[in-house]
């Protein structure tokens, strides 16, 4: 079984626990740890198929799992390249939010940002999402190339709305609640293809079930909640980063978001295709989420 498939599975961690673990995976460090280092980390745990979260104590097994977790994709097993793994998230998205948010003197920088922003989201949501059904790359490129423009069409409401508007209110809170719903809009868009032909849904050992359409809209939605949900109970919080708290804010809010739900998402059997309620006695199957 897929190294990375496995921890996911065996991890029955609390939302903190995961907080904390995921605290870990984002550590900057695991952009520049070499090719060589991960393959070694990857034949460790291939070795030892016993070793699962019990053996995190063991310092040399668990450096080996935040290698592997931080930097393989789960359903291809292929290495996430460096600028869309997780760690990578806060370095590129914060200056690009921030830079979004102050005033505008030009149409330069009034549209930069934005472009910048939501073509970065939108390739890492398609380089993090499930990547356990066909898709050609000419379909990748057009979906791509699409979401990236609406994105940015909508996300540059809330900036062309200040500049004619004067109430200070409205000027503050709507740049955020824009923001918010069109991160999740992005989210779903870009993992449009999951629900409609389906994710790998698979047993506690790894055994593949079949293809479930239900789970992919489930994986998809999920994800497009984590995405948000902060921003929703913390509205203000975008407002503090603009005042210079942009990395203390985003440092928080990316950790929180990730692990808002679990990396290896649960669904019971009765709620997935008769086709594949078929084939297996399993009351839960798994798949994965993505980031």
């Amino acid at each position: 079984m897929e190294p990375n498939v496995r921890f996911w599975i065996a991890e029955r961690h609390s939302f903190i626990q995961r907080f904390l673990q995921w605290t870990e995976l984002l550590d900057p460090t695991n952009l520049v740890v070499s090719i060589e280092k991960i393959e070694k980390s990857r034949q460790l745990l291939l070795k030892n198929e016993d070793a699962a979260i019990r053996d995190l104590e063991n310092q040399r097994i668990k450096d080996a799992w935040k290698r592997s977790l931080s930097t393989v994709h789960p359903d291809s097993s292929k290495l996430i390249p460096v600028p869309f793994r997780p760690a990578a998230f806060l370095p590129f998205t914060a200056p690009m939010v921030f830079f979004s948010m102050v005033s505008v003197k030009s149409l330069k920088s009034l549209v930069l940002p934005q472009v910048s922003f939501y073509t970065y989201t939108t390739a890492f949501n398609m380089v993090n999402g499930n990547a356990s059904y066909n898709r050609h790359l000419y379909e990748s490129l057009l979906l791509g190339t699409g979401v990236i423009a609406s994105s940015s069409f909508f996300g540059l409401f809330p900036v062309l709305f200040q500049m004619r508007v004067n109430h200070v209110l409205l000027k503050r809170a709507l740049p955020i609640i824009i923001l918010t719903h069109v991160s999740g809009m992005n989210v779903v868009a870009t993992r449009s293809l999951e629900p409609i032909r389906g994710i790998e849904v698979m047993d506690k050992e790894g055994n593949v079930m079949g293809y479930s359409r239900k789970a992919g809209t489930k994986a998809v939605k999920d994800t497009a909640t984590s995405r948000t949900e902060f921003f929703r109970q913390y509205p203000w919080s975008l407002w503090t980063f603009k005042l210079s708290c942009t990395v203390l804010v985003m440092g928080l809010m990316v950790p929180l978001s990730f692990s808002l739900f679990p990396q290896m998402g649960r669904i019971q059997c009765s709620e997935l295709e008769k086709e594949i309620q078929s084939v297996t006695e399993e009351t839960e199957l798994f798949y994965n989420r993505g980031v």
